[in-house]
C-alpha cells in the first residue's frame, strides 16, 4: 500500500512557542521551517509514501516545502490543527478516492524513511492506526485505509482519544525517529541525540553559536 500524507503546518510565526525557553521570537520560525523540511524530506525519501499534502498559508513554507515536491493545500478552514488535517485529506481524496492517508506531525526533524516505512506497512493492516509519540501522550502519525475517515484528535492527551475513537494503536519497537517529535528544548536534545536532518542541523547551530 501506498500512502498519501498530510502534514499540517500553521503560520511560522506563531510555531513552536513552547520552545520559547530555548530559542526566541527571532529563531523559532527559522527551527518550525527546519523541522518541516526535515520532515518533508524524509517522508519523501519513504518507499511507502505516494506524496505529501501540506497544509499551510505560510508563504515562506509552502514556497520551500513545495521546491522540496511537496504539494501545498492552502488552510481554507483555518479552525485549527484537526480542521486542516481533515481538510488536506479530503483535499487528497476529491482527487483520488481511494488513497490511503496518513497524518504526520511537522516536526519530527530525526524521521528515517526507512523507520517510517516500518510505521506505514503496519498500519496498512488496519481500517485506522497511530503512533504515540516519546513522551507516550501524544501522537504523530495517524493513519486511514481506502475507504475509511481520518478522524483526526490531534491535541492534549490524543494518545488517548485517538485510541478511544477505535484506531488501533502501533506497538513497535526502533522507530524512534518517528516518535520524537519537538515542542521543547528536552526533545530538540532528544532529536539531535537520533540525528537531524541537515535543515535542521544547520538552524540547531546557529542556535548554539549564540
Amino acid at each position: 500500500m501506498h500512502w498519501t500524507l498530510v502534514i499540517p503546518l500553521k503560520p511560522l510565526a506563531l510555531a513552536k512557542s513552547r520552545l520559547s525557553q530555548a530559542a526566541d521570537d527571532a529563531v523559532r520560525p527559522a527551527l518550525a521551517l527546519a523541522f518541516a523540511q526535515d520532515t518533508v524530506a524524509a517522508a519523501l525519501a519513504c518507499a511507502q509514501v505516494r506524496d505529501v499534502a501540506v497544509v499551510t498559508d505560510d508563504v515562506l513554507a509552502g514556497r520551500e516545502l513545495s521546491a522540496l515536491g511537496a504539494r501545498i493545500v492552502p488552510d481554507a478552514p483555518a479552525a485549527g490543527l484537526n480542521a486542516a488535517l481533515t481538510h488536506g485529506a479530503r483535499t487528497v481524496r476529491s482527487a483520488r478516492p481511494g488513497s490511503a492517508v496518513a497524518a504526520l506531525n511537522a516536526d519530527l526533524p530525526a524521521l528515517r524513511p526507512r523507520e517510517l516505512a516500518r510505521v506505514l506497512t503496519d498500519a496498512a493492516a488496519f481500517p485506522r492506526a497511530f503512533l504515540a509519540d516519546a513522551a507516550g501522550v501524544g501522537t504523530t502519525l495517524l493513519s486511514a485505509a481506502p475507504g475509511h475517515a481520518l478522524l483526526p484528535a490531534f491535541g492534549p492527551d490524543s494518545r488517548a482519544r485517538h485510541r478511544a475513537s477505535g484506531a488501533v494503536e502501533l506497538d513497535l519497537d526502533a522507530v524512534d525517529s518517528v516518535r520524537q517529535d519537538v515542542d521543547t528544548g528536552d526533545d530538540l536534545r532528544a532529536a539531535l541525540a537520533l540525528g537531524v536532518g541537515p535543515h535542521t542541523a544547520r538552524q540547531a547551530a546557529r542556535l548554539l553559536r549564540q
